[in-house]
Formats: structure tokens, C-alpha cells, sequence
């Protein structure tokens, strides 16, 4: 485990992970947002799950933490952080299969991914980029005390239509643990 929370293990991804993200990656739901195209093959899932897993925290690019239960031990989604070139700004993402949303898990993985990357690694700020039609994913950053810094009007060409982005923003000195 690199973190850990109450109810959560977030923790490189490994082998077993294959199948719970090929299940949610296929949910025409969860990929509606994201740059992948549902439904996602078992076999590709096994070759994302070892490139994952390969990645290095400490490193700039993106990192992906899986997102497990402690009780169960069920891997439910995943968190991205993509660390800059300058090691103090990162760029955060995250994913979580349908049967596990509302349920809290998703806001307490996010926040302890900045509880450590603004407490432990020093951050300066973290920055975030979605949909503008992901209204869920767009309530949570609010939530989590992001600050709404901009609107790209039809800025990405994604699965065959213009979209916008909504640019968020936390700084280090706005960020409150709980």
C-alpha cells in the first residue's frame, strides 16, 4: 500500500487487477468522459495493468494508484496523478466502477492523494481537467475545495464530437485535510 485511508488501500496496480478494469473500463457510463473507447478487451486490460504497474510515483508522467477496500480487498477504481516536469504541480484524475460510486469512495481516495502529494511531497498546486457534461466528477472537485479556474469552450475532439473542459485548480495553501 502507498496510502492508505480508513476504508481504502491505494496501491500499485498488479496482475489480478486485469479484470475489475476491464469491467469498468467497459461501462459505456464510465468511459462516456474518459479517452478510452468502452468496451475494453480482457487482453488489453492485462497490458494496461502491466504498464501501470511498471510507473514510478516518484517520477514525472502520469501515475496511477489502484483504489482497493480494506475489508474486502476488492480493487473498485483507480486515481491518476501526473506529476510535472518540475515535481511541484501535478495533474489529478480518477476513475471508479458504478457499483462502488456514492458511496463516498471516491471523494476519500482524491483526498488522500492530496493529503500526500500537498503534505508529504510539498505540491504547490494540483489541477484538474474534465468534461463539462461530467457533472458528477465536476460536484466532487468543488467538494474537495478545487477552484474553478476556466472554461475551454469545444476544445477537445473526443469519440466523435467537440467538448468542453473545465479547468480546476488547488493550491497548496487552500488545501485542508480532513
Amino acid at each position: 500500500m502507498l496510502i492508505g485511508t480508513e476504508r481504502l488501500a491505494l496501491r500499485r496496480f498488479r496482475p489480478s487487477d486485469a479484470e475489475t478494469l476491464a469491467a469498468y473500463r467497459s461501462d459505456p457510463d464510465v468511459a462516456r468522459y474518459q479517452s478510452w473507447t468502452a468496451p475494453v478487451p480482457l487482453e488489453q486490460a492485462r497490458v494496461i495493468v502491466a504498464s501501470l504497474a511498471a510507473g514510478d510515483p516518484d517520477e514525472p508522467g502520469w501515475f496511477q494508484y489502484a483504489i482497493e477496500r480494506i475489508d474486502d480487498r476488492v480493487h473498485i477504481g483507480d486515481v491518476g496523478v501526473d506529476l510535472h516536469e518540475n515535481r511541484r504541480q501535478a495533474e489529478i484524475g480518477f476513475t471508479l466502477a458504478p457499483a462502488y460510486q456514492h458511496r463516498g469512495y471516491a471523494g476519500e481516495a482524491v483526498r488522500a492523494v492530496l493529503d500526500h502529494l500537498f503534505g508529504v511531497r510539498g505540491l504547490h498546486k494540483v489541477s484538474a481537467e474534465v468534461d463539462a457534461r461530467n457533472a458528477a466528477a465536476a460536484r466532487l472537485l468543488d467538494w474537495l475545495g478545487f477552484t474553478r479556474e476556466g472554461l475551454r469552450r469545444s476544445h477537445t475532439w473526443i469519440k466523435g464530437e467537440w467538448t468542453d473542459d473545465l479547468l480546476y485548480g488547488l493550491l497548496a495553501d487552500e488545501w485542508l485535510p480532513r
